[in-house]
């Protein structure tokens, strides 16, 4: 390699430029690539393979349907310029996201576009003087006529074999220097083939010459390819939508002075100006200002949403009203966009079960495709060797497995697209196949099917102390905590009791979170629990509870007796019950289960029309619940939000994490619903049921016209450009049916009715 090309890959190691392009936590860094010049499965295995092999490397990710490329590694094992020069070694280009932006893709494009329309004009002329040669096959031109006809055409062929066909050389080259056989290698010896034996009938002025064929044969299949790589642009096109929401510019209030710079040279406690129309650069929280901001990228909620002082706003909203001053949280990777983008990104270069299936099938079958080529040659060859080498052409170009490989990646990767722009982002490859195959679902409560903001709707002391002591107490201890009901406790605190609650948290207590049943700390050298009431009995066996306490509420208590309990509201969520309806309509069995008090999931289980509910559970009972599930049934789908849930959604044939829960929730599920509608699951449901559907149906049209033309092209009653017609269409015919996802409707789709049985508290 020359030192130019050394020196421009040692580049990318410059700390502002690694700051910029990679996502870094300590020694491991995570980026995101295209890969310029991979076209198949067995590209991407290759790249795979040579990357892995790196110092370092944890966990690479290529996918040839979406040219995308994913890498987790230690960066002090091997640097940033390495693992870009190792995949520039193997004969690929790899351009970083970050840096390239659209570019890459912008390139790609024109240059597929020059592509086909220097074969698509060269085929209008060669299929031009093809007529006129047909005519004089039966002795309807003179000689010199004929032989102007074969010269012009070649003339006209060179640039489509030499130009446009140069990817299918490429691609071919590739594979056998890593010693696979790819499916480029089929069509580039059947286009240098029947270039060579054209060009040697032309030059010594006799035989059949397949010009024709060629030109037609490469253009049908530059025209395929262009179609699956709109397909592909259209699919990543989400993920890089979000990416380019950032703007570069933005306005730093510093004093009195409001001054611009590069949304880059933000840091966490800067306050931002953000004027109507602008996007939101940041991470924030607003300190002054009230508007109406526009999520609907991220989250595919349609309607603006109103916030004001002491809210949150997210980076890449857009601010539609009034001017917002705001500071900032989170900036560059840590930002919430950041995190969907690399989420979304991971799902498009895993390479789903079915899509590995396919690929391996596909590798398998251009060995029998050579093989078969090999036989009708030998065949014909003592047949009838008049008939030798074309039919050997036809099973050649008639039998490129294009339409096998295509099958699974352009359907996933459309339905991938279509889930997120309904704000449902897939962040596991097989995730879309498990969601499709799901007949049972478990549902969290709080968070999930509630709003997950619960507040303190009542509040009664127990014993001799005041009712805002007991609340003091009770926030110092939740206020250590991350669960959804410790903010209710420290919101409702009263006036009276905050100068004594801001005295007990500056003590910052130790507090021990019980999964499941709540709170212990020390205040003031003595030790209080808050939770479900046989926890805090265990530390007051013998305290009586008064008839007026509900055993649903969240007691508060010490060594000396029970003190306080509250009881705590959480609204269901607007969508929860048409959800529920939806899914029960889509044929899938519905349950609850948390660890709340069975009266409290009752209730909530009632409301919705659930029977079947489960209440009390710890996560470890939860783990346990789905194990069973999975065991029993199969097609397990649990929705959850919360840190609590991880375990559980880790467990689940498939899992959904709610947009608003936990970042190890996300981190740990196969979908996160970014919208705020529980309905976008049902609507999930039905898209990836249709994927699957449209999947076997291209792998039936696939297998069906390999099992149809193999035979016809092999018994010679295929010419060799109708199989180039054959072929190309074949693929075309794929791309164009996993399309159709992009366009999906809300289709309600025919299943029987959801079973929702009994009552089973733990």
């Amino acid at each position: 390699m020359n030192s130019a090309v050394h020196d421009d890959w040692d580049g990318f190691d410059r700390g502002d430029l690694r700051r910029t392009l990679l996502h870094v936590e300590g020694e491991r860094a995570t980026v995101q690539l295209v890969v310029e010049g991979m076209h198949c499965g067995a590209c991407a295995r290759r790249i795979e393979s040579s990357v892995s092999a790196l110092a370092g490397v944890d966990r690479v990710a290529v996918s040839a349907a979406t040219k995308r490329m994913q890498v987790t590694w230690n960066i002090g094992a091997t640097p940033f310029s390495g693992l870009l020069r190792t995949i520039a070694g193997l004969g690929f280009q790899p351009q970083v996201l970050g840096a390239a932006d659209r570019e890459a893709d912008l390139r790609e494009r024109r240059t597929a576009l020059k592509r086909l329309a220097v074969a698509g004009i060269a085929m209008t002329q060669v299929m031009t003087f093809a007529f006129a040669l047909y005519a004089a096959a039966s002795g309807g031109m003179e000689p010199r006529f004929e032989r102007y006809f074969r010269l012009v055409s070649m003339l006209v062929t060179v640039p489509v074999v030499f130009y446009s066909a140069v990817p299918f050389f490429d691609g071919a080259w590739r594979g056998l220097k890593a010693r696979r056989l790819g499916m480029d290698l089929p069509v580039s010896l059947a286009i240098a083939l029947a270039f060579a034996a054209s060009v040697f009938n032309t030059l010594r002025d006799s035989g059949h010459v397949y010009y024709d064929s060629v030109t037609m044969f490469v253009f049908f299949l530059l025209l395929g390819r262009f179609i699956e790589m709109r397909t592909r642009h259209d699919a990543g096109g989400v993920s890089e939508a979000l990416a380019r929401l950032m703007p570069r510019v933005v306005q730093r209030v510093r004093g009195e002075r409001v001054e611009p710079v590069g949304v880059e040279e933000l840091e966490a406690g800067d306050v931002v100006l953000v004027r109507a129309g602008a996007v939101i650069p940041a991470d924030g929280r607003i300190l002054r200002g009230t508007s109406r901001v526009d999520e609907s990228l991220l989250t595919g909620e349609s309607t603006p949403l109103r916030r004001g002082p002491g809210q949150s706003v997210v980076a890449g909203s857009l601010n539609i009203a009034d001017p917002l001053y705001f500071e900032v949280t989170a900036v560059g990777s840590r930002t919430t966009l950041s995190g969907i983008v690399r989420l979304l990104e991971r799902a498009q270069t895993e390479r789903p079960r079915l899509s590995r299936a396919a690929d391996r099938a596909a590798a398998h079958f251009v060995g029998w495709v050579l093989l078969a080529a090999l036989l009708v040659a030998g065949f014909w060859a003592w047949f009838d060797p008049a008939r030798a080498f074309s039919a050997t052409l036809a099973v050649l170009v008639v039998t490129c497995p294009c339409a096998l490989s295509l099958a699974t990646p352009t359907a996933i990767a459309a339905a991938t697209a279509q889930l997120a722009r309904l704000g449902l982002l897939v962040t596991r490859a097989d995730a879309i196949e498990a969601l499709a195959q799901a007949r049972y679902c478990v549902f969290d409560k709080t968070g999930t099917l509630t709003q997950g903001a619960p507040r303190v709707s009542r509040a009664v002391a127990l014993g001799e102390r005041s009712i805002d002591e007991c609340y003091a107490i009770a926030a110092a201890l939740e206020r250590q905590s991350e669960h959804p009901l410790a903010a209710a406790f420290v919101d409702a605190i009263p006036p009276t009791a905050q100068a004594r609650e801001q005295a007990l948290s500056a003590t910052r207590p130790t507090v021990r979170v019980v999964r499941g049943r709540g709170l212990e700390g020390a205040l003031q050298s003595a030790m209080y629990r808050i939770g479900q009431l046989d926890f805090v009995r265990e530390l007051c066996p013998g305290a009586a509870v008064p008839d007026s306490a509900s055993p649903a509420g969240i007691f508060l208590g010490n060594a000396s007796g029970l003190l306080a309990v509250f009881e705590v509201d959480d609204a269901l969520r607007a969508s929860a019950v048409d959800a529920v309806q939806a899914l029960g309509a889509l044929g899938i069995e519905l349950e609850i289960a948390s660890g709340d008090h069975p009266a409290i999931v009752g209730r909530v289980a009632e409301r919705l029309g659930i029977h079947e509910w489960r209440a009390r559970l710890t996560p470890d009972g939860k783990l346990a619940r789905v194990r069973e599930l999975n065991r029993a049934r199969g097609g397990v789908a649990v929705i959850g939000d919360g840190i609590n849930d991880a375990p559980v959604l880790s467990a689940a044939s498939v899992s959904i994490a709610m947009g608003g829960g936990s970042a190890l929730a996300h981190a740990s599920a196969d979908m996160v619903l970014m919208s705020e509608s529980l309905g976008t699951v049902a609507e999930g449901v039905r898209l990836a049921r249709r994927t699957l559907q449209i999947i076997r149906q291209n792998l039936w049209w696939a297998a069906g016209y390999n099992l149809v033309a193999v035979p016809l092209a092999a018994l010679g009653w295929v010419p060799p450009w109708a199989a180039a017609i054959g072929m190309s269409l074949s693929s075309v015919v794929v791309v164009l049916n996993a399309r159709r996802l992009s366009r999906a409707s809300h289709q309600p789709a025919a299943s029987g009715p959801a079973t929702l049985t009994r009552e089973v508290p733990a």
